[in-house]
This record gives structure tokens, sequence and C-alpha cells, in this order.
């Protein structure tokens, strides 16, 4: 019985380790961090004027890569934090990319964004929702969490409170490592 114990500690540690790297408390605790980093796939999305962009637009910047939609409910109680974190963190080492998931189009969206009050989060959109598959997103909202050589930490499925200390800590902590 011992022996067995020791056995599944010892496969549980590197992924200990990995969770120990981040301070997850709070809504944090729902956030998966992954035991190996590996590179988020370059899935394509329209900038604000509409032009094709890629997540290596951002290479040497954390990201929190965020996927919702105009009609999820738990999105539209998301983007008002995600708005905040990007003016609180966004810059040269920072930026909240929020894309839309939505074949309403660029005037949904915009409307959207103006009604509940965000400032700072560009409209990135993605019609077709193949960004989404590309990111293995498997309900929406979905934010990952990339660091700055285009790799995901780990992702929260589901809404939170990105503008909240746990949260700010988390990325705070991955803006120091790298």
């Amino acid at each position: 019985m011992l022996k067995r114990l020791v056995v599944i500690l010892l496969l549980g540690l590197p992924s200990l380790a990995q969770a120990a790297e981040f301070p997850l408390d709070g809504e944090m605790r729902k956030f998966t961090p992954w035991t190996e980093r590996k590179p988020v796939a370059l899935a394509e999305f329209l900038d604000e004027k509409d032009r094709p962009t890629t997540l290596e637009a951002f290479r040497g910047k954390v990201v929190l890569l965020n996927l919702w939609a105009t009609w999820c409910v738990p999105c539209r109680e998301e983007m008002p934090a995600l708005d905040k974190l990007q003016a609180q963190r966004g810059g040269a080492d920072f930026e909240v990319v929020a894309v839309a998931q939505d074949r309403g189009g660029r005037e949904k969206v915009e409307k959207f964004l103006a009604e509940i009050g965000t400032e700072r989060l560009k409209p990135y959109l993605d019609t077709s929702m193949r960004s989404a598959r590309a990111w293995t997103s498997v309900g929406l909202p979905t934010t990952l969490l990339i660091d700055r050589q285009g790799r995901e930490v780990g992702r929260l499925v589901g809404g939170a409170d990105w503008a909240s200390p746990e949260a700010l800590r988390l990325i705070d902590t991955l803006i120091a490592q790298n």
C-alpha cells in the first residue's frame, strides 16, 4: 500500500510542481496550468480593421486570449473585467486579445462592446469560428494564458473575474518569468 502511494505521489509531482509555479487562489483555482507548455496554433482571425492576423502579431508579449460571443451570458459578465485588466496591465509586456466567435459580424460585436462599456478591448473577430477549433475550445468563454514565446501556459473554461487580485497575481507571475 505504501509503495503504491509513493508511486502515485511521484507520478503527480511534475503537475504539482507546475501548479506551484503559479499562485492559484480564489477564482483562479479554476485555471488549469499545463505541465508542459506547447505552441498555440496560429489560427487566423480579424483585427479591428478587418485585416487577417494571428497570435504571431503578439509574439514577445504575455497574452490573455479570450474566446467569447455576443450571445454568451457568462461572456457578457466577464468582458468588463477583461477591459479593466487591459487598462491595468496592457502595454509592451501584456495584451488581452478577446476574439469574438460570432457569425453576427463586426457591427454586432462593436455594438455589444459599446453596450457593456468596454473602452480598451479591441474588437477582434472570427465569424468562421475556425480559431476556436484550432485552439481546442470546448465552450465559451474560454481563456488561454500564453507566454512571450507563443506557448500556452494554461487555460480557464468558463467566466472569471480577470481583474481580481488573484488573476493579477497569476498574470504578474508570468510577466515576471519571461
